[in-house]
């Protein structure tokens, strides 16, 4: 019984090749989009879960309080002190390890270059699984300039994994330091938020942990490993009395030294939290942060695109019914019972379902590079056989096929048999259900659209938004501790090149401090490090004062310029000649000699923050920008190399395009743009089939209407028209549905931006426009077909 089911579904498919093709290529499209999804969702979950004693492995985080209890401020670093302070006075706490991240000059075969490294604590092999190829993992970080390195970096500097005993050079304060391999491990796994590729022993000065005050120092993450079944939250407050008793002085002395009015907690963070902490998020010597929103955002668009492609299977089963209407008379009198007729439908449901399934597989196959590039990831083909995910795409193609097929089954099954013999039966009724399908389905179409303009109108605001700053044609080269003299020294040596107009160092990184200001009130911002030509050199205007000046030689000890926003928060009046004290530092004074236009020195996804300079000459320079002239990049970059090896040739070179870095900082942006964009055309496309296909049927089921109306005198054009235009009012009514939704969802997005523009309103008219030009031309293509068939034809159909 079952096997004639599938044999007479078969040949009822292959009887429909049109519509059969059409089907399987939504559902072939929509089960891929699912499948990529999963794959997503699967590693993304899966971070940080290979470790054998994972459960039991906690990092240290931190919360600054409010005197109101309220929460200031979320941290995951801490500094030296925690962790042995909290081993040696809670007995559930087996062991800690820290890890900090460090960038060394390396140099190899003459050739110097910058690398990370991770300096962690000599059992972390132990409380990490990490696999060793070379090395004992007991012993192999015990001894001082000691050094793992992992498969890809032995390769790449030995084109050997056995190596141990060989030397890495490492440039330290000027010196070549040999480090001695003792280690090689595995590369480390896609999944892991721990990724390196050198691992070395911290050392760390055993009077740290007696001065209290480094209890306030954050620049490491400290991992707890429990004992089994311990109680994290009894933990926590044990954690907390031992920091209270332990650093009482030290809080005591940081709310008057610093005029600190919060207090800080600390807190266990589950190993395998972290890759999806959008609290404490994952830096320092952690990799690949993520946001559990993208998981949403993706699995949202591949349920959109499976839901309409099941809306397609229905709908155009259901249309199709009324050909089939005899076929099922027939089999009612000669004893089929509706049962039976479920189940003939439903076989030849999850045949189609199967054949998509076969050819999603296919999909994902060729697609998943490119979704790998849209994604940011690395995930493999292999992933698909794991055990779980083939359990999973089985209950997909179960589910799919049931709620593709469950539905056409009870309406064809339910048909009067006296009525269908007797071509009496009519489905030309109101068909509730299958309009709303198509306003649905042409609703979370039109809805994708909006997004993904919203997004893409804001990228393009994000990356030609002015900066307030001009970044053409300008570079930067790094030289971390780079003194007053040597930046001085660089700058003249490279304006001997008439391709270079000027040079300004700056600080490294992302200096920030707090000074007081009126007396007694404190302000925290950035704090930069600059010379007299650097707002020059990026063209940032002054508002009120002057700059620094190599005519005022007091300016580099009595002097700092600050931005708006610094006098905004100041509350300042009239800002030249006001005082900053930086109370900490035996109160030094400066004077306000200047205030300087807000410029976005961080990305627009930041808020511009209150921002002081200086040229005190005890500060360090990190950076170095230069402005070369348009066309000469190819010969500036040579001068500038050379120049750099010559003066620096223990210091490794790197350089970048100050207006490329500014559009990289934009990647996730892009990249969701282009998913998002990616998502639409798969949406629209699998709506288009299934109007496509409707649209056939209908024309179909009119043959003999469209004939007479020829023979009456109808145009082609009427006669286009009047099958076009039920479609299109469905296509309309969809708008009605998917604005409000799409307004709603797009506002929610860019309040999460504190630079946006305002919702483009003419979005809704391209939407509406884009998806009933589509819906018109997919429509009309069958439309005009059917006018332009021959009316004697269309009278003979039966």
């Amino acid at each position: 019984m079952i096997k004639n089911y599938f044999k007479i579904a078969w040949r009822s498919l292959a009887n429909n090749k049109v519509y059969s093709s059409i089907n399987i290529m939504g559902l072939s499209i929509g089960l891929a989009a699912a499948m990529l999804i999963v794959l997503y969702s699967k590693d993304e979950v899966s971070y940080d879960r290979f470790h054998a004693n994972g459960n039991n492995i906690y990092r240290v985080v931190n919360q600054w309080l409010n005197p109101d209890g309220s929460v200031k401020s979320k941290d995951g670093n801490t500094g030296h002190i925690q962790g042995p302070k909290f081993k040696e006075s809670i007995p559930e706490v087996k062991a800690f390890v820290r890890v900090k991240s460090d960038n060394r000059n390396i140099r190899h075969q003459n050739e110097i270059s910058n690398i990370e490294l991770l300096a962690v604590d000599t059992n972390f092999l132990s409380v990490f699984t990490f696999l060793l190829i070379s090395g004992d993992p007991k012993t192999a970080l015990l001894q001082p300039k000691s050094i793992i390195l992992s498969e890809e970096m032995a390769e790449k500097y030995f084109n050997d994994t056995d190596i141990l005993g060989k030397t890495i050079e490492f440039i330290e304060d000027d010196k070549v330091v040999p480090y001695k391999i003792t280690g090689v491990t595995e590369n480390c796994p896609q999944n892991s938020s721990l990724k390196f590729n050198f691992l070395i022993p911290q050392d760390v000065d055993k009077s740290e942990y007696a001065n209290s005050e480094n209890w306030f120092n954050f620049f490491q993450n400290t991992f707890l490993v429990l004992e089994p079944n311990t109680n994290q939250q009894s933990t926590e407050a044990k954690i907390q009395r031992v920091f209270e008793a332990d650093a009482k002085d030290a809080m005591l002395n940081m709310k008057e030294k610093y005029d600190v009015k919060e207090t800080v907690k600390f807190l266990l963070q589950p190993l395998a939290d972290i890759h999806l902490s959008t609290d404490y998020i994952a830096s320092n010597g952690l990799k690949d942060a993520s946001n559990p929103t993208f998981s949403y955002i993706l699995g949202g668009i591949a349920i959109f695109i499976l839901i309409i492609a099941c809306i397609n299977f229905v709908n155009l089963t259901v249309a199709r019914s009324i050909k089939r209407a005899k076929e099922i008379g027939v089999r009612k009198v000669v004893g089929s019972n509706r049962k039976q007729l479920i189940l003939q439908f439903l076989g030849e449901s999850y045949i189609l379902s199967f054949a998509a399934f076969i050819i999603a597989i296919l999909l994902v196959v060729v697609v998943l590079p490119t979704f790998n590039q849209l994604a940011n990831k690395s995930l493999s083909l292999t992933y698909l056989f794991d055990l779980k995910l083939i359990i999973f795409y089985v209950l997909l193609f179960l589910l799919t096929g049931l709620l593709a097929g469950l539905y056409p089954a009870l309406v064809l099954s339910g048909y009067d048999p006296v009525k269908t013999l007797y071509g009496r039966f009519n489905f030309t009724g109101k068909n509730y259900l299958q309009k709303s399908l198509v306003v649905l389905q042409f609703g979370l179409a039109s809805f994708l659209i909006i997004v993904t303009m919203v997004i893409y109108t804001h990228f393009n605001y994000l990356t030609n938004s002015d900066l307030g700053y001009d970044d053409k044609d300008l570079i930067k080269v790094e030289k971390w501790r780079m003194t007053g003299n040597e930046a001085n020294l660089f700058r003249e040596e490279l304006r001997k090149n008439p391709n270079i107009i000027e040079v300004a160092p700056k600080n490294g990184g992302t200096w920030g401090t707090l000074a007081k200001i009126n007396g007694e009130t404190s302000i925290s911002f950035a704090y930069e490090t600059v010379n007299t030509v650097y707002l020059d050199l990026l063209k940032i205007p002054l508002v009120v004062g002057r700059n620094f000046s190599p005519q005022f030689p007091s300016d580099s000890t009595k002097s700092v310029l600050v931005n708006e926003t610094f006098v905004k928060q100041a509350g300042w009046k009239e800002p030249l000649g006001e005082v900053v004290n930086f109370f900490y530092n035996n109160n030094e004074k400066y004077q306000v000699i200047g205030v300087v236009k807000d410029y976005h020195f961080a990305s627009l996804s930041q808020k511009i923050e209150p921002q002081l300079f200086t040229m005190k000459p005890d500060n360090e320079y990190g950076q170095v920008f230069i402005k070369i002239k348009p066309g000469s990049e190819a010969a500036s970059l040579k001068h500038i190399e050379q120049t750099f090896k010559r003066l620096f040739p223990l210091s490794s070179y790197a350089y970048s395009f100050k207006e490329k870095e500014n559009l990289a900082s934009y990647e996730s942006e892009s990249k969701w743009k282009d998913i998002i964009l990616f998502g639409a055309i798969l949406t629209i496309f699998i709506s288009c089939i299934g109007l496509f296909g409707l649209a056939t049927l209908s024309a179909e089921k009119r043959t003999k209407e469209i004939g007479i109306r020829k023979v009456m005198g109808a145009s082609v054009g009427s006669i286009v028209k009047l099958l076009s235009a039920d479609f299109l009012k469905l296509v309309s009514l969809s708008f009605l549905v998917s604005f409000p939704l799409a307004y709603f969802s797009a506002q929610k997005w860019l309040e999460n931006y504190p630079y946006r523009e305002n919702f483009n309103w003419w979005i809704f008219g391209f939407t509406a426009f884009t998806t009933v030009v589509v819906a018109l031309l997919t429509v009309s293509w069958q439309s005009i077909r059917a006018a332009l068939m021959n009316p004697v034809k269309s009278l003979k159909t039966e």
